[in-house]
């Protein structure tokens, strides 16, 4: 399973990002291979409209089962990641990465 977060940087330890669309990096874990992968997303922070579906799109590119983010995707990118079949997660804006891969695994954060 693969597993996406919203992340400031591209390391377990690096804080999540609790925004979506702008969020700064997509940090991935697969957890069936132990690998960990990322895409920076900063060049996005400029774009005057449309973040949030351009990163849903990068999201479809990675492929994951699982976004684990702080606030959300705002309504369009919602419902695209949704209809797509990804499972969303929120409350994890003030974790780690790390914090955020934990508190999944116990059932702490609130599905979208």
């Amino acid at each position: 399973m693969k597993i996406a977060f919203t992340a400031k940087g591209s390391k377990w330890d690096s804080q999540m990002d609790p925004r979506f669309g702008r969020t700064e990096y997509i940090f991935v874990y697969d957890d069936n291979k132990d690998e960990i992968s990322y895409y920076d997303n900063r060049a996005i922070e400029n774009a005057a409209h449309g973040a949030g579906p351009q990163t849903a799109q990068k999201l479809f590119d990675l492929n994951p089962d699982i976004l684990i983010t702080g606030n959300g995707p705002g309504g369009n990118a919602a419902r695209v990641l949704e209809q797509a079949g990804m499972k969303i997660f929120i409350g994890a804006g003030e974790m780690t990465v790390k914090g955020a891969f934990d508190a999944y695994q116990k059932g702490a954060l609130k599905e979208f």
